[in-house]
């Protein structure tokens, strides 16, 4: 007799109380890891070595932990924009237009200042897959925004402070408003097009920070507080702000 065993990499599951959670595989993970995200929802992170109903136990014993965050997580889901053609939605260099069409589709045009957003005529614009293409047709035209303004502001501030970088990469990630590698490129979320301007200077300024100095430490606080004032007081505000919600 011979028995194989396949170990699920990803799992979802209906917990009463909490709803659903996602349990999945993850190799980075050292230990089992819940997060609590806007949209995403709840994710639970497993360590190879240890078995998803071992994770599931753990889910139980963070029941209290976890309600507490979708309550902030609901709170910041309530501030996303419900798109409609009766209210102006602007980015800094396009206004967006939902536009109806005779087609089974939808698609975006990105070009004379305008976001236009085709979607069928049959749908209503408020449906949850029309606002997710409106959101993706947007992050788009914040892309290009992006590209065309956040590199020659990081050129413009590593002249007047004096920093030395490598490249300039625009990215759409889902956690970070920024980074700098060890090579010192500089990766930047097109999401900052959405931040007040003193905002999104101060993730510009915190990464060419990084480019002399890589660590959180004291040094590299001091470095910022000269060049942008508060900096401590900018992050802070900065958290108030999410990637995904817009």
């Amino acid at each position: 007799m011979s028995t194989s065993i396949l170990r699920l990499t990803s799992v979802n599951l209906e917990i009463d109380g909490i709803g659903r959670v996602l349990i999945e595989r993850s190799d980075k993970a050292k230990r089992v890891s819940i997060s609590v995200r806007p949209i995403k929802g709840i994710r639970v992170a497993v360590p190879p070595h240890i078995s998803f109903e071992r994770a599931e136990q753990f889910i139980y014993t963070k029941t209290d932990w976890i309600k507490e965050h979708q309550a902030k997580m609901q709170q910041h889901e309530a501030k996303l924009t419900v798109y409609d053609s009766d209210s102006e939605y602007k980015t800094r260099m396009h206004t967006l237009r939902l536009l109806k069409h005779a087609q089974y589709t939808m698609s975006c045009v990105i070009e004379g200042g305008y976001i236009n957003v085709f979607y069928p005529a049959f749908k209503d614009e408020k449906e949850a897959d029309v606002q997710k293409f409106v959101r993706k047709s947007i992050a788009e035209a914040y892309r290009k925004e992006a590209k065309e303004f956040l590199p020659e502001r990081v050129a413009y501030f590593a002249d007047k402070f004096g920093f030395e970088y490598q490249n300039v990469f625009i990215k759409n990630a889902k956690s970070r408003w920024g980074s700098c590698s060890h090579t010192n490129n500089i990766n930047l979320n097109l999401h900052l097009m959405r931040l007040p301007e003193a905002l999104c200077d101060y993730v510009i300024l915190h990464e060419l920070a990084h480019t002399v100095e890589k660590n959180h430490g004291p040094r590299f606080w001091a470095l910022l507080d000269s060049i942008c004032g508060d900096a401590r007081e900018l992050d802070k505000k900065l958290k108030d702000y999410r990637i995904s919600i817009y």
